[in-house]
């Protein structure tokens, strides 16, 4: 009986809504701006350059789970994969934290505050993370229906990661630091991926 895979589609299509988090900051809802403002331009030049070999990362550790629920893998593997796509995703969301943190604030109105938002956020989500990736390591890959239940929890909460803790990387990329974002060519490429993410869950 395969009862891992059901559960481990789930964690990857939870997976995948998580990656949009990173998309809020690649300024792909922004639309091309004149150039008023070299400073706020160079200042997204910094971050989205910072941001996209995270993205790419992100995108992996997205992969990886993907390909977990198309091969008829062993708990074990399974555990070993999801666990190093949590620990990528911790080190890539900490390390965009640190891009935004030490591009400084932006030039707009509440540019500090809006800064310091969104690398607060930036490393609750790595914190989440690592800690996903540690309930992963802690799972009974030997008992089967042990494993999927665990899974299905950490589905849960991916779920909920997923949907949430991204309100001060939406108002980062507000106005006109969005705009300054959107005409950079690595926050173009860095917001491509989402394309090709998987539409939700239809394993129960």
């Amino acid at each position: 009986m395969e009862g891992t895979k059901p559960v481990n589609k789930k964690l990857a299509a939870a997976l995948s809504g998580g990656a949009v988090l990173v998309l809020a900051l690649t300024g792909c809802s922004g639309s091309s701006a004149d150039d008023k403002n070299d400073a706020l331009d160079a200042w997204a030049k910094q971050v989205c350059e910072g941001v996209q070999p995270q993205a790419k990362k992100i995108e992996a550790a997205n992969a990886a789970i993907q390909k977990e629920t198309s091969d008829n893998s062993s708990p074990a593997d399974v555990q070993k994969t999801d666990a190093q796509a949590f620990q990528d995703m911790s080190d890539a969301y900490k390390a965009i934290g640190a891009a935004v943190s030490g591009a400084g604030a932006p030039k707009v109105e509440d540019g500090q505050k809006k800064q310091q938002d969104a690398v607060k956020e930036l490393n609750t989500l790595s914190t989440s993370y690592a800690s996903l990736k540690q309930q992963v390591d802690k799972l009974d890959t030997k008992d089967q229906a042990k494993f999927a239940d665990g899974l299905k929890d950490i589905a849960t909460q991916l779920d909920k990661l997923s949907k949430t803790g991204n309100d001060a990387l939406k108002n980062l990329d507000e106005g006109d630091v969005g705009q300054a974002m959107a005409k950079q060519p690595s926050c173009k490429s860095a917001s491509a991926p989402a394309s090709s993410a998987p539409s939700s869950p239809t394993a129960g």
